[in-house]
């Protein structure tokens, strides 16, 4: 069957032409390699072809097969960008029209340059820099020459840009025009999204090898629900933290992409903007109450018990009940408050949430009043962190939200089935008994730990055993980790000395006098039935060793030819008895598969609760 792609349809889309929906033929697809998975497309319009590159939303229809190579496909929605002075078109959206067909014409690769000086047909202006309203509609020809449109959907169409007078308008000064969130991308010269600020973090304050410095970071949410995070450094701090607040829209240009930090932005987006002295932030008066509030992505409880550790999630529920706020002391020796509660759901599940520092007060405090008064209300969880100590919870973190009651269909659905009897429904936790203590322990002897095979399954082994540790690795005991912190989270990869010995750290890409030191003891453990090796980090190595790991690493390098400080630090912690909550999950390393035990908790042996478990042990006479 002939068919027509459009005249001149490469060429009009690097001269400018953004309004027209060309018919072009797919020549090649490619997979890039890079942080997410990317297409290079080569699009022809029988006479000319040009690269393209698909947006990461449409990767499942080259995956499906619905598009591949031959394909005649009409673009809907597209950009240009300049990238190392070559024109790449980004696909945004896109109609496939014929699934495969043979190569149409005889087309050649023209760079951008010559292009844009190839005479423009089909009602497009020729003009580069004035693109014509124009659209030219494709034709398909069948064998008895009848015409046939093909029927596409409606193009996103972006609100006409709005920005501020500044007199008379110089060349490439002209406002950008306004795209997707999704279509960003670090190829693009110039953009400006319009979008609503759902999250603000606080003003942090930090200290590196380049000085003393103050970041922030705020989420944005356009009306195709694509997000985004945006960081300020330094001074670009001062032109803009007090500008934002959660809820309002802004028009946002001149910023630079960069790839997203995963570890600590729970986005769904590869990339995240950094503003820069020359970037504009413009409030929209009107608000554009088509963008929505906040957009949420909630897990069912039930799936929270299969959900890994740190994971960063949305859940909703009902709160049947808050315990009081109480004061727990942190790591770095300051004080905060801690409060919990509990979630239930449809899914015959509940979970603990945890509250710390000033939700306990705010929200926390709130939750408080209306159970006590017989309420309970619904509590939608914005980015909660998974933990999997002693069962699954789930605690805030500095870019948490709560909303107590919101409005929407989840929330209603979930208030319904609660008064229709769900209150009367009991419901199993997948947390830590809430009345206090801890689930009962499995206790093991350590040749339990083999004989029975835990850690072989899909979820891991979670034991106590009651042992000694009898030797302790003591060449390589810890680590060179970053010290740099993001929010309530510090980076801790491994960093390494860099050619004029300053540390660097590959994940934060900076570098620094200074290295923190963290645990990674190996030690062998011992009982009445035999040994194993267990691995201890930070917090669990500072209570077997009773110091920090740069203290005892200090005692070891200050030592050298010397050992006797840092060789009698370790043997006094050898033989004591102790009781160890292990995790015990088999683990890949390289093609071999092995046990790994970790010691999650450490504790001394209460000799009078001891002597209670061994006579429970005992059967009893009259069974």
């Amino acid at each position: 069957m002939p068919v027509n792609l459009t005249s001149n349809g490469i060429p009009a889309i690097i001269a400018g032409d953004m309004n027209s929906k060309p018919l072009l033929q797919i020549l090649d697809i490619k997979l890039m390699v890079s942080a997410q998975e990317r297409y290079r497309l080569l699009l022809s319009d029988s006479v000319t072809s040009q690269q393209a590159m698909l947006a990461t939303q449409l990767n499942d229809r080259v995956k499906t097969g619905a598009v591949r190579k031959g394909s005649v496909v009409q673009l809907i929605e597209y950009i240009c960008s300049n990238i190392q002075s070559r024109q790449i078109i980004v696909v945004l959206n896109m109609e496939t029209i014929i699934p495969e067909c043979e190569v149409i014409g005889n087309p050649k690769n023209v760079e951008s340059d010559t292009m844009a000086r190839i005479p423009v047909s089909n009602g497009i202006s020729q003009h580069p820099t004035k693109p014509s309203t124009n659209r030219s509609i494709p034709t398909i020809l069948s064998n008895n020459t009848q015409n046939f449109h093909p029927t596409v959907q409606r193009a996103y169409q972006p609100p006409p840009p709005v920005y501020k007078t500044h007199g008379s308008i110089m060349k490439n000064e002209a406002p950008a025009r306004i795209i997707p969130i999704a279509a960003l991308n670090p190829y693009q010269g110039r953009w400006a999204i319009k979008a609503r600020v759902t999250a603000k973090g606080d003003l942090r304050r930090y200290n590196n090898a380049k000085g003393d410095g103050k970041v922030f970071s705020f989420d944005l949410l356009d009306l195709d629900k694509g997000e985004i995070r945006v960081t300020c450094f330094n001074t670009v701090v001062d032109r803009f933290y007090d500008t934002i607040e959660v809820g309002k829209v802004y028009i946002i240009s001149k910023g630079s992409l960069k790839p997203a930090k995963k570890n600590f932005n729970h986005l769904n987006n590869e990339w995240e903007i950094f503003l820069e002295s020359s970037s504009t932030v413009d409030l929209c008066p009107d608000e554009d109450s088509s963008i929505p509030q906040q957009q949420f992505s909630f897990k069912p409880i039930i799936e929270i018990e299969t959900t890994e550790n740190n994971s960063i999630i949305d859940v909703i529920g009902v709160v049947t009940s808050v315990k009081p706020c109480v004061p727990v002391q942190r790591k770095n020796g300051l004080e905060t408050q801690k409060r919990d509660l509990n979630l239930k759901d449809q899914s015959g599940r509940s979970v603990e949430l945890t509250l710390w520092g000033e939700f306990c007060n705010r929200e926390g405090q709130k939750l408080q009043e209306l159970v006590n008064c017989g309420f309970s209300p619904v509590l939608a969880v914005k980015a909660g962190k998974v933990n999997d100590f002693s069962g699954k919870s789930i605690g805030t973190i500095s870019s948490s939200q709560l909303f107590i009651d919101p409005d929407s269909p989840e929330a209603s659905n979930l208030r319904a089935w609660f008064d229709r009897g769900g209150k009367n429904l009991d419901s199993q936790s997948i947390s830590r008994d809430l009345q206090g203590g801890l689930r009962p322990d499995t206790r093991k002897t350590v040749s339990q730990i083999k004989d029975e095979g835990l850690g072989r399954s899909d979820k891991p082994d979670w034991v106590t055993v009651k042992a000694t540790i009898s030797f302790i690795k003591t060449d390589t005991f810890c680590y060179t980790a970053c010290p740099l912190t993001y929010g309530d989270k510090q980076c801790t990869k491994k960093v390494t000395k860099s050619g004029n010995a300053k540390w660097q750290c590959d994940r934060c890409n900076q570098e620094f006098e200074e290295c923190d030191y963290r645990y990674l003891l190996q030690c062998q453990i011992q009982d009445h039935t035999g040994l194993t090796w267990v691995t201890a980090f930070q917090e669990v190595g500072e209570e077997i060793l009773g110091c920090s790991a740069k203290e005892l690493y200090m005692m070891k390098s200050e030592g050298e030819g010397n050992d006797d400080r840092f060789g009698n630090a370790i043997k006094s912690r050898l033989f004591a008895e102790v009781i160890m909550k292990l995790k015990i999950k088999e683990e890949t390393y390289g093609d071999e598969q092995r046990v790994k035990s970790t010691v999650v908790k450490l504790d001394k042996v209460n000799y009078s609760s001891h002597t209670k478990f061994l006579l429970d042990l005992i059967p009893s006479r009259n069974k």
